[in-house]
Formats: C-alpha cells, structure tokens, sequence
C-alpha cells in the first residue's frame, strides 16, 4: 500500500520561501511520476509540479519559474522548493504519485499546509 508523507510546511511572509518534502514507501518509487498538488480553500485541488523517473518536470503556469520540483530516489522522496511565495499560494500542498503507464493518482497523504501573510 502506497503511503505519502508531507512535511515542510508552515507560516512565511509575502517574498519567502519554504521548501516542501514528500516520503514515499510502498511504491515503486524509482519509476513513478510524482506530482505536487495544493488546494486552497474553497477551491478545487491543483495540480502544480511533475517529475518523471528521468527527471523530466511540468509546471503549473502559476507556479513556474517561482517553484522547482525534483526527486531523490536513494531517499524516495520528491521535494517542492518555493520561492517568492505570495498570499495566494496559501494552500494545503499534497504530493501523489502515479504509474508512467496510467493518468490515475494514488491515494491522497494528509498534505502540509502553507501559510503565505505578513
């Protein structure tokens, strides 16, 4: 069974910056595509960031060139650096993962929330 772990987040001002990690056990991590999510309140879940076993990255338009997925498979676990952070990107962030052969996520973790106020 896939578990997702989410942690990193918290409270940071308008401009800073946090960076977020998701553990992955129970998975064939080395060959999954892991993903970045957030869902804000009262809105629906987003997906932000990809990356494929090979190292190969999507982003969200709202969120490119300002945050940076990547991956450490010796670790399994897959990180969300983010920069520049605005009142907007408040959210609670989840990471999930998926097969290269399927469009279909796994289970969702607990997510981390992340607080963007001065």
């Amino acid at each position: 069974q896939v578990q997702l772990v989410e942690s990193g987040g918290g409270l940071v001002q308008p401009g800073g910056s946090l960076r977020l990690s998701c553990a992955a056990s129970g998975t064939i991590f080395s060959i999954n595509v892991m993903g970045w999510y957030r869902q804000a309140p009262g809105k629906q879940r987003e997906l932000l960031a990809t990356i494929t076993s090979g190292g190969t990255t999507n982003y969200a338009h709202s969120v490119k060139g300002r945050f940076t997925i990547s991956r450490d498979i010796t670790k399994n676990t897959v990180y969300l650096q983010m920069n520049s952070l605005q009142p907007e990107d408040t959210a609670v962030y989840y990471c999930n993962t998926r097969s290269p052969y399927s469009n279909t996520w796994g289970r969702w973790g607990q997510g981390t929330q992340v607080t963007v106020s001065s």
